[in-house]
């Protein structure tokens, strides 16, 4: 029998869109690889790679203490039944309790942070809990993969890590599948000058959005001629605060609102800039795609933005958190020459050619998943 990974996610389509290259890689060394993530549509396209899916209920958000011990029973059910000789566990709960799971069944683990999330970012009673349960989840890990340093650094400090870590440049970007696009004219169907700016982010105050709406409200109102793209799911927590004001300014020709989409390099290559105002990020694959495209990014001045572009050179930061500081980035973007503009897209796509290719990171869980396998019985 093929020998066996097991791995453990949150969200099937970022497992399929951002670390598919991961899977394929697992599957062409002959192993066996199962898949345990809830079904929001993209499983499908994972068994297609070859990889086999196991059923798996999950609440991303929030802390339920029956619901979360279910979920580390269930895991520690898998790795007894399958006996996978190694576990790759991806965001918070799969950390966690896949982390605990592995621990208490002698398997060996590799873990990803892939960002400190919206609890861990403020201080508290649930930071204290969450950093609590990590430093048990991570405390026997065989590798604990960071996508930026000072991801790492918060862990270290909080004393979550006790074996190796490794920083990775976060999932990297396929550049085959990513290519650079020409850039777009700034002259409208009707002859008339536009500028589109597009964002892609879950509707959610972590991702910027409150900042985002009010910039562009104040950009539009001096530049008629600009268009404010947006795509990304609400999160159902915030709905009711954002979708009137996203509502509204569709309304007030400030924003065009497309939902979530699957779609996302037609809209990149149709864009003169992205703008994305997290407020803090593992390593944002939105911004990497976007260079990958050939196209300027407006970002955050936060680790895991600023590591995917070159400030004043393929892209340019604003404050997080400032709709005054965005404002002023779009502005200055608005200013260039259009020739400023796309040699700026051309320098962001040579910045992740060197520094963010996926195989880079594919390369290095092969590496580590051989460093983590061991011969003999898990218990």
């Amino acid at each position: 029998m093929k020998p066996c990974v097991l791995i453990l996610s949150n969200s099937d389509s970022g497992l399929y869109d951002f670390r598919r290259e991961v899977l394929q890689a697992l599957l062409d060394e002959g192993k066996r690889v199962l898949v345990s993530v809830p079904d929001t549509g993209y499983v499908q396209r994972i068994r297609q790679l070859g990889c086999e899916y196991l059923p798996t209920s999950f609440e991303r958000r929030g802390m339920n203490p029956a619901k979360d011990l279910k979920l580390l029973l269930f895991y520690r059910g898998l790795m007894k039944r399958y006996r996978p000789e190694a576990v790759f566990t991806y965001t918070i709960k799969p950390n966690v309790y896949g982390g605990l799971a592995a621990s208490w069944t002698k398997t060996p683990y590799l873990a990803n942070v892939t960002g400190l999330g919206t609890t861990l970012e403020h201080e508290g009673l649930l930071q204290k809990l969450i950093v609590l349960l990590y430093r048990l989840g991570l405390k026997k890990a065989s590798c604990v993969f960071f996508q930026n340093r000072g991801n790492r650094d918060f862990m270290q400090k909080k004393g979550c890590l006790s074996g190796k870590s490794r920083i990775i440049p976060g999932s990297g970007v396929n550049l085959s599948a990513h290519l650079p696009q020409e850039y777009p004219p700034e002259t409208a169907p009707d002859g008339r000058k536009r500028t589109v700016f597009l964002s892609i982010l879950r509707l959610m105050e972590d991702k910027g959005i409150g900042e985002l709406l009010e910039a562009a409200q104040r950009i539009h109102a001096r530049h008629p001629e600009t268009v404010f793209r947006l795509l990304g799911a609400y999160e159902e927590e915030t709905r009711a605060r954002y979708e009137p004001l996203v509502e509204k300014l569709q309304k007030e020709g400030v924003l065009e609102y497309y939902g979530y989409r699957d779609d996302v390099p037609a809209f990149l290559a149709q864009c003169h800039a992205l703008i994305h105002p997290s407020y803090h990020e593992g390593m944002s694959n939105v911004l990497l795609e976007a260079a990958a495209t050939a196209r300027p990014v407006l970002a955050s001045a936060v680790e895991g933005c600023l590591d995917t572009f070159e400030d004043g050179v393929s892209g340019i930061s604003f404050a997080p958190k400032d709709a005054e500081s965005l404002e002023k980035a779009a502005e200055a973007f608005l200013a260039l020459p259009y020739e400023k503009k796309r040699e700026m897209g051309q320098k962001g796509r040579e910045y992740v050619e060197k520094r963010f290719d996926r195989n880079l990171v594919v390369n290095a869980y092969l590496e580590e998943l051989k460093a983590a396998e061991t011969p003999g019985k898990h218990g």
